[in-house]
């Protein structure tokens, strides 16, 4: 059997990595790759058989790279989601004075979690961005890059020699990154319902003229389906046009769910089903568990159509 390959935001000592753990079996071939996007691109063209990348923030919100991508790339499909909680850690190569810090290197993500203490900390700091938290811990350990402290997590702090001048640093102590796993879609592939999944979707606006929001948004409302994340991207499309990125509380498997998704393909000229798979926030209590009266609607239906005169 070959062994799994799985792309991820790297280097190692990211918080996707801490994300990736979480579902990566020990013998699997761990492949670093500098942004989620080539990430995705690696499992569409066969380079690796999962990608782990992160999704959204409590803080920042939605990672609009990964949203973007998952967009460009119909061909993948989420499988599972992961939760690390976001700790950061102010560190410098040994023998760094904290009244020497001129400029901070870490993730835009990371800094705009950290940006008033370290703004506070460090009067006049000037944020120097990176590819990720891990990727300016292991440029500032190699005494390279324009920057003299780094925002990552203990991880990297140990991984690539550095110490650490102030540790639990954000200004939202609490902060949680989701993550998800994602692959190609193969007969198969999605996850059989656990009473407590979720299912993303992407959709384009049906047409922009006024009430067109609120009609795509009422498929969701007649149906029962809770929704527990909805952000617009631009489309590409020209200014003004835009798709939305949903997450549903669900899983395809249920009724509701598909007469949800039947309503939108009805009335959007663009639906992508991007994954039904276990969710970590969702609790079963959340979920319809009882679809009886689709499936008794249903029922009447068919029974009504048996009656119709064929030719």
């Amino acid at each position: 059997m070959s062994t799994l390959r799985i792309a991820f935001l790297g280097p190692f000592g990211t918080f996707t990595e801490q994300a990736l753990r979480q579902v990566a079996p020990e013998e699997a071939e761990l492949i670093p790759l500098t942004s989620p996007p080539l990430a995705m691109k690696a499992v569409r063209e066969g380079r690796a058989d999962w990608a782990v990348v992160p999704i959204e923030n409590s803080i920042e919100g939605g990672v609009n790279a990964t949203l973007d991508a998952l967009a460009d790339y119909p061909q993948l499909v989420i499988r599972a989601e992961m939760l690390v909680p976001i700790t950061f850690h102010l560190a410098v190569r040994p023998g760094m004075r904290a009244e020497d810090v001129r400029k901070i290197g870490t993730h835009p993500h990371a800094w705009a979690q950290c940006r008033n203490w370290a703004e506070e900390t460090f009067p006049g700091v000037v944020h120097v961005p990176t590819t990720s938290t891990a990727a300016a811990a292991e440029t500032l350990g190699a005494g390279e890059g324009a920057f003299d402290a780094v925002l990552c997590n203990a991880t990297s702090v140990d991984r690539y020699g550095l110490e650490s001048l102030f540790t639990d640093v954000a200004d939202n102590p609490g902060a949680i990154t989701r993550f998800v796993c994602v692959r190609r879609p193969i007969e198969g592939a999605l996850t059989a319902p656990t009473g407590h999944d979720k299912t993303t979707i992407q959709v384009a606006l049906p047409v922009n003229q006024a009430g067109s929001l609120m009609r795509l948004l009422e498929q969701f409302s007649v149906h029962d389906v809770d929704l527990s994340r909805i952000e617009s991207r631009p489309s590409g499309d020209g200014l003004g046009a835009y798709t939305f990125s949903i997450d549903m509380v669900g899983h395809i498997a249920q009724e509701h769910i598909q007469a949800a998704l039947r309503g939108l393909y009805r009335v959007s000229p663009d639906v992508r089903f991007m994954g039904s798979y276990p969710s970590s926030t969702v609790n079963s209590a959340d979920v319809p568990q009882d679809d009886e009266d689709y499936r008794r609607a249903r029922t009447w239906v068919h029974e009504l159509l048996a009656g119709v005169e064929q030719d």
